[in-house]
């Protein structure tokens, strides 16, 4: 990932920084998704939130739902929808994968990031996550607040 991040085209569009702090991600995996010309434009501009979503797995299909892009200005009558659905593109691999880490209990997708890769397309990262309980949330915040607090210190210390 270190390599994209260095290339002018990579960009991340919108982050799901909450879906770390209420899952345990156990495994990420990368999916295109069916946009509109609007949609694109929009998503230039960096209109968009991912914050409320899911993906869902249905009738042999990835959906993103609840994933918001503002509307494009400049497409007055041939606009898109904010809140439309959208199609994640998966190869079926992937998705009998993904179907069957979403039939076991308390598992779900999350879309972690949205952004352009290397050569300019789309992309979405989702992630196989189990919610966490009230306590688990409070352990990782913890854990967080002395990693921070050990930096500090071997920061004063040299």
């Amino acid at each position: 990932m270190a390599k994209e991040k260095t290339n002018p085209n990579y960009k991340v569009i919108a982050e799901n920084r909450r879906a770390r702090y209420d899952f345990a991600i156990e495994d990420d995996l990368e999916c295109g998704i069916v946009l509109q010309g609007s949609e694109v434009k929009s998503l230039r501009q960096g209109g968009a939130n991912i914050a409320d979503s899911y993906a869902a797995v249905e009738n042999g299909e990835l959906w993103l739902v609840n994933g918001y892009i503002a509307p494009y200005a400049q497409a007055k009558t041939w606009g898109h929808e904010e809140r439309r659905r959208r199609k994640l593109l998966v190869n079926k691999r992937e998705m009998s994968r993904l179907w069957s880490a979403t039939q076991r209990e308390g598992m779900t997708l999350v879309p972690l990031v949205l952004y352009f890769n290397h050569k300019g397309f789309v992309k979405l990262k989702i992630g196989i996550a189990k919610g966490k309980k009230t306590h688990d949330k409070r352990a990782t915040e913890a854990k967080r607040d002395w990693q921070r607090q050990k930096q500090r210190l071997l920061r004063h210390d040299t």
